[in-house]
């Protein structure tokens, strides 16, 4: 690609000159298409009812009272981007929309209710004017609601203003009244839908701590009962902090050091009482006889008795009986002080006995105390355990009744999270049909449409039209483009031959088109000049045995002889040049049976020399791969200037394959918009297999006004610039 035609393609590989040229090619179908999807799009538009639109505003509110003490069940919505884009959604959802309809009772409004025309009632709210003929199901009642629901959507638009807090709602409708009143009731609504959902939750809730706070009751029943009877079987019970077990051991633990007083104090009576007797003491002087009140008055008594035996001695003698009485009372008395000296000793033995059994006995029940405590201090690690597991319930379940009774003070005392800022006003000028936009929506269209079409056409377009797709497609030379005649000139001189055309006008376009194919041909090849060339085509009916003679008649005016040699023995196309029946032909000459003087004649204007095909004769042989056909090419090239060779069509004959590889150039036609790329690239690619010395392409039987659409970039472009040029 040189660089001319890399600045006409972009960087994504756009052909801007193809697509011109495309443009042009197609402009009638493009404008066909766009007229009509132009006016299908703009008359549905601009002839619809005038609809007006209301809008209203609501903002997402962060800000919150909480009246109620602890935190709220429904926590407040954070103004975050993702927040308010839910809360978008929500307004757009079918229900709330459905909740509007039954708010307004849209489903009676034959706007949004499309069967209200039908005479037959619907959903229990649509009347008619006659008895219904089938009661619609439950099924066929639902979806025709959507259909009201959906229809009501399709007329709300919810937007988020911008990167605020706000979301306005817009509402369309036939009427402006209706418009306004279904704005507000959407905002209205939705604040009661929010109020609602937060109410059910916190509902919910406080149901679910209710029959939460009853599990948890329960299992704390049960877990202070099994303390408690685990207290019972073991034995731990308690009494001001202190199990039983523990109390009595310390009152035990008393007693005994009580004990061991009393048997310490009781010994060392009964030791210093023993050991005064020991030393000759008659007991008076013993600590317990001293406090022993029959002591003391029998000792009182003694010494009454004493004073009296004294009195009576000084006045009687020893004998007398009053002395004698005297003295046995007094006898009598010591002895009862000895006798109760004696008992007080013995009483302190007996004392000291009994606080040494109390000692033992308090041992006894200290021992079996402390076996018991051994035992409840075991089974305190399983109290203990319990007793956490009674406390963890009891936890959980203060603090689930402490929330259970916060929630139930909050149940009345809900708020929404947005607030309406703006109610709708009533519209008094339509907002559709908006005939800008509605134009400017029938021209996108419309040049959508009509571009697609285009495109798709090229894209099914698998001819060859302008010189560049030959090259691009076939990847050969372009060697020149063969008018159609009755394009190139006027239409009472359409009927004219061809080759007597060339020769009347041999400066037309028609006849520059053969001079340029002849140029190409001849002297197209680098140092050398071409004298055998072969005309062939990839299917019948491209033109090239017309093509041939033309050739031939524009090489003959240069001053040249030329033979045209028909080698298209099925056709045999050179007859109709002829004025007379062809009875002696190519392969008579081949075969020995005629000369070449015999059977050439003389082609159109006189000057075109024929060697054409006998009309009667056929042959299955290998004519033109002979020896005889190299040999017939030779003697041609001696006599003839140019020798023009008009083959059979490459595909359907194998003869041009073997005949090609005899001529110094070969040149293909194709038919302008009308040859297949595929069997042109077949023909072609048949021909290079053959080692034929292909000199290029030529188009042939070419509109040339129509070209001049689709060469954009090229010469054919320029044609209605330049066609006075030419002498028509």
């Amino acid at each position: 690609m040189n660089q001319t035609e890399s600045r006409d393609v972009d960087d994504a590989g756009f052909d801007v000159l193809s697509f011109i040229a495309d443009f042009r090619r197609y402009i009638l179908l493009f404008g066909i298409i766009f007229i009509a999807v132009f006016a299908l799009i703009l008359v549905p538009l601009v002839t619809q009812p005038p609809k007006y639109t209301a809008s209203a505003s609501v903002m997402i509110d962060p800000r919150s009272v909480n009246a109620t003490p602890g935190e709220a069940v429904v926590s407040d919505l954070p103004a975050d981007t993702a927040t308010i884009d839910t809360e978008v959604e929500i307004l757009k959802s079918s229900a709330l929309a459905e909740r509007v309809m039954t708010d307004l009772k849209l489903e009676q409004d034959p706007e949004f209710n499309p069967y209200i025309g039908e005479r037959k009632k619907f959903l229990g709210f649509i009347g008619s004017d006659g008895p219904a003929k089938t009661a619609a199901t439950a099924d066929e009642t639902d979806a025709r609601r959507q259909v009201i629901i959906n229809k009501i959507l399709k007329q709300v638009a919810i937007k988020r203003q911008g990167a605020t807090r706000v979301i306005n709602i817009r509402f369309t409708s036939l009427s402006p009244a209706k418009a306004t009143n279904i704005a507000d009731a959407w905002a209205r609504l939705y604040l009661v839908q929010q109020r609602e959902a937060r109410m059910s939750t916190t509902r919910d809730a406080s149901n679910w701590l209710d029959s939460r706070l009853t599990e948890l009751r329960s299992q704390v029943e049960t877990a202070e009962r099994a303390v408690q009877q685990y207290k019972i079987a073991n034995n731990l019970m308690s009494s001001q902090g202190a199990t039983l077990t523990e109390q009595e051991i310390s009152n035990l633990n008393t007693q005994m050091a009580s004990v061991r007083l009393d048997e310490a104090a009781a010994a060392a009576r009964l030791a210093t009482a023993r050991r005064q007797l020991a030393t000759g003491s008659s007991g008076d002087d013993v600590g317990e006889a001293l406090n022993s009140g029959v002591v003391h008055s029998l000792r009182t008594q003694s010494a009454e008795v004493s004073r009296k035996v004294a009195e009576l001695e000084s006045r009687y003698g020893p004998r007398h009986p009053e002395i004698l009485k005297a003295k046995r009372e007094k006898e009598d008395i010591d002895k009862q002080i000895r006798d109760e000296i004696s008992r007080i000793i013995s009483n302190l033995e007996a004392q000291v006995q009994v606080q040494r059994q109390r000692r033992s006995a308090l041992d006894q029940s200290v021992n079996e105390t402390r076996g018991t405590l051994a035992g409840n201090n075991r089974a305190q690690v399983r109290l203990d355990e319990l007793e956490r597991d009674a406390m963890a319930a009891r936890t959980i379940y203060n603090s689930y009744l402490e929330r259970f009774k916060e929630t139930s003070s909050q149940e009345g005392n809900n708020r929404a999270d947005a607030r309406i800022v703006a109610t709708a006003k009533r519209p008094t000028t339509p907002s559709e049909p908006r005939i800008p936009l509605a134009i400017a929506l029938a021209f996108c269209g419309a040049l959508g449409a009509a571009t697609t079409v285009v495109m798709s056409r090229r894209a099914l377009d698998r001819t060859i039209t302008t010189s560049g797709e030959v090259e691009l497609h076939l990847a050969q030379p372009y060697l020149a483009g063969l008018p159609l005649l009755n394009t190139s000139l006027d239409k009472a001189a359409a009927r004219m031959d061809p080759s007597q055309y060339l020769i009347e006008k041999p400066l037309s376009v028609f006849a520059e088109g053969f001079r340029s194919l002849k140029t190409s041909l001849i002297y197209g090849r680098s140092g050398e000049r071409a004298q055998v060339i072969a005309v062939t085509s990839a299917l019948p009916g491209e033109g090239k045995t017309t093509a041939s003679i033309c050739l031939a008649q524009v090489i003959a005016m240069a001053g040249q002889s030329v033979v045209v040699v028909d080698c298209d023995l099925r056709r045999k196309s050179l007859n109709k040049f002829i004025g007379h029946k062809v009875e002696q032909g190519l392969l008579e000459v081949l075969a020995g049976m005629a000369t070449i003087d015999d059977v050439v004649v003389d082609g159109p204007g006189g000057k075109v020399k024929l060697l054409p095909l006998a009309q009667d004769t056929d042959t299955t042989k290998d004519v033109f791969g002979s020896l005889v056909m190299d040999y017939l090419i030779h003697r041609l090239r001696r006599r003839y200037d140019i020798v023009i060779l008009d083959t059979a069509p490459v595909l359907p004959v194998v003869d041009t394959r073997v005949l090609a590889r005899k001529a110094d150039v070969v040149a293909m036609l194709v038919r302008w918009r009308k040859t297949p790329r595929e069997a042109a690239r077949s023909a072609l690619q048949i021909l290079i297999d053959s080692q034929a010395p292909l000199s290029g392409v030529a188009l042939s039987q070419i509109d040339v006004h129509k070209q001049a659409k689709y060469a954009y970039g090229e010469g054919a472009f320029y044609y209605e610039e330049y066609k006075d040029y030419y002498m028509q």
